[in-house]
């Protein structure tokens, strides 16, 4: 503790000029940090008297929201490390006491990837022991699977055990610095305002350590901490059979697939999954197929990029003549599908082109099940705000509902729940993100589930000689062709950003929105920043609107609907697009370069990457 107080008297506001608050950080820093790596690295930003890098690890804290946090590891407030990772989890367990009577009882399920940063000694199991220790010496009942799951398999043990909540140490499909806390509330859906806010003062108020906050051993042989992997898995597998339809056709499918877990955790999961549903085991890319934190053969380990992810997968399915690709990202919550075309050209189908056949089969398979057409008013579909009204075509044609949320599988899981405890079917939610909900035993998105439905749907259709493109084709010349287009452009300047959305807000310099994009009239605009919708007659819109997102959805004359928005967990500015015909056999082709237009000019006048320096997304 000597080289602790010795340095930490080299961090007087006298010496170094630092600010107070940055010196009472710093000081308190040093006092609670028991992490040998990231203790020692804020001694020598002190020795070397770098204020700015010290300004970076402890100049701010992490900020908690729905989606829990996101960050990289490394040193400070922050960062991802032992330190916030206690932090953060004594206030959401003070937080949990005051909602909960019975935590005592009920408990808490942790979870966690394969993610790992060896300069910072910081890694998911570890930050899961770390939280599991803050709950157990609190009296709590913790239920710590003893290896990596899927994201998914913690809101579905929630639900399965009856617990308060669940904690899930992921940072999902970001760069492999990165890694995240995600909280999931006693409903088995992540959590929404204002429990952030609520969990986020909780963690300001619980900031020193607890007397055992670091001995994590203490949890090992403790009655209070319970190991659910035997059980979950035999139980999600279960329950996963029920949604298997076509068990005959898939023993015996010719039909060959490839799958890739990105160096995540989907594996053996997806392995378990084909077996539960009666197919031979998919080929499994073998340079991908074990978790690796350094994600050796990606640039960025998300199957949401498109073919360079998926180069590996090519190659396998080439030689062993599969014709389908299933990749998770690496903590299995999302699935990317691609096809291989009579042309030998690969086809990697948007998250829209999937939930339509997700969407097409669940109700197909439901319907072949449930001929009596009044168990129709009680089925439900939904998707969100800026994926694709697919849905909404087939539910009108076929009688179901169907609903919209904002963006992100926390409104659609809490909605999917508020319409179940309503004695309603939701039959599957999805968003473009490459998110499916095909099982509502779990209420958000799930890669697992979504790839052997997808597996099943390719194995069926080739039963009536028909690919997944050929189906698809059938669906929009059905219901009427919905071509979608969306991009970002990144903006790491948060000024920057506010003030291309408020130029949007007040286009002509009168407090107007734009009327036209170059040739393309606007006819509507809602704001779910200000909760502006022109579309309803007291102009006020229908969805949450929250100050803290920018996003703003313009509706052309043309039929072309297009959102602009911020990213919560990304240095992005994301547009989405999608042109709507109505059924019959309309031309694709006219329609897309349409959009293609209609996109262009979004890019030129509304984000105008010239003026604000945005950078493309990279090709």
């Amino acid at each position: 503790m000597a080289a602790a107080a010795a340095a930490a008297a080299t961090a007087t506001p006298g010496t170094t000029g630092m600010d107070a608050r940055l010196d009472q950080e710093t000081e308190r820093w040093l006092r609670w940090d028991k992490n040998p790596l990231t203790l020692e690295s804020v001694k020598q930003l002190i020795a070397d008297s770098n204020e700015e890098e010290l300004q970076k690890c402890l100049g701010s804290r992490m900020e908690f929201g729905t989606a829990g946090l996101r960050a990289a590891m490394g040193t400070g407030t922050s960062h991802m490390n032992d330190l916030t990772i206690i932090q953060t989890t004594q206030g959401f367990c003070r937080y949990l006491e005051k909602q909960f009577s019975d935590l005592k009882q009920r408990g808490v399920v942790i979870s966690f990837d394969a993610r790992a940063h060896p300069p910072s000694g910081g890694n998911s199991k570890r930050f899961a022991r770390l939280a599991a220790t803050t709950f157990i010496t609190q009296g709590i009942p913790v239920y710590l699977f003893s290896g990596i799951t899927p994201t998914p398999f913690v809101p579905y043990t929630v639900l399965h055990l009856k617990l308060c909540a669940g904690i899930m140490i992921t940072a999902s499909h970001n760069p492999k610095q990165d890694n995240g806390y995600k909280v999931y509330w006693d409903n088995g859906a992540q959590i929404t305002s204002p429990h952030d806010k609520g969990i986020s003062r909780a963690i300001e108020e619980n900031l020193e350590p607890w007397p055992q906050a670091w001995d994590d051993s203490l949890i090992d042989g403790n009655p209070l901490l319970r190991d659910p992997t035997a059980s979950i898995n035999k139980s999600y597998f279960e329950d996963l059979k029920k949604y298997c339809f076509h068990r005959s056709v898939n023993k015996e499918t010719k039909v060959k697939f490839v799958h890739t877990s990105v160096h995540g955790v989907g594996h053996e999961f997806v392995q378990s999954a084909f077996q539960a549903f009666g197919f031979a085991p998919p080929e499994a890319v073998p340079e991908q197929k074990d978790p690796d934190p350094e994600f050796p053969t990606v640039k960025y380990p998300n199957p949401e990029e498109g073919k360079g992810v998926l180069t590996l997968s090519f190659a396998l399915a080439d030689k062993t003549k599969a014709k389908i690709v299933l990749a998770n990202d690496p903590d299995a919550d999302r699935l990317a599908v691609a096809e291989k075309q009579d042309s030998g050209e690969w086809r990697v189908f948007s998250g829209n082109e999937l939930g339509a056949l997700l969407g097409w089969w669940l109700f197909t398979s439901w319907k072949g099940k449930n001929q009596d057409p009044s168990a129709l008013k009680d089925l439900y579909m939904l998707s969100s705000t800026v994926s694709s009204k697919i849905l909404r075509a087939i539910a009108l044609k076929e009688g179901f509902h169907f609903e919209e949320t904002l963006t992100g599988f926390k409104w659609m899981g809490n909605r999917a729940k508020q319409l179940m405890d309503q004695g309603k079917n939701v039959l599957f939610a999805f968003e473009e993100a490459i998110g499916y909900m095909c099982c509502p035993f779990v209420l958000d998105k799930d890669g697992v589930s979504a790839a052997v439905i997808s597996a099943e749907l390719a194995s069926f259709l080739a039963t009536r000689n028909l690919s997944l493109s050929q189906q698809l084709k059938a669906i929009y010349v059905e219901y009427g062709y919905h071509i979608t287009k969306a991009s970002y452009f990144i903006c790491h300047d948060q000024s920057t950003i506010k003030k291309l959305f408020e130029n949007l807000r007040n286009y002509d310099g009168k407090n107007n929105y734009p009327k036209t994009c170059g040739r393309f009239e606007i006819s509507g605009i809602r704001d779910l920043t200000t909760g502006y919708d022109d579309s309803q007659p007291d102009k006020k819109a229908v969805l949450p609107t929250s100050k803290s997102s920018q996003m703003i959805t313009f509706t052309f004359a043309n039929g072309g609907v297009a959102t602009m928005r911020t990213s919560g967990t990304e240095p992005k500015i994301k547009y989405y697009s999608e042109l709507c015909a109505p059924p019959g056999n309309s031309d694709p082709e006219q329609l897309k370069k349409e959009l293609n237009e209609l996109v262009s000019a979004i890019e030129e006048h509304f984000f105008q990457p010239q003026k604000y320096n945005l950078q493309p997304k990279a090709e």
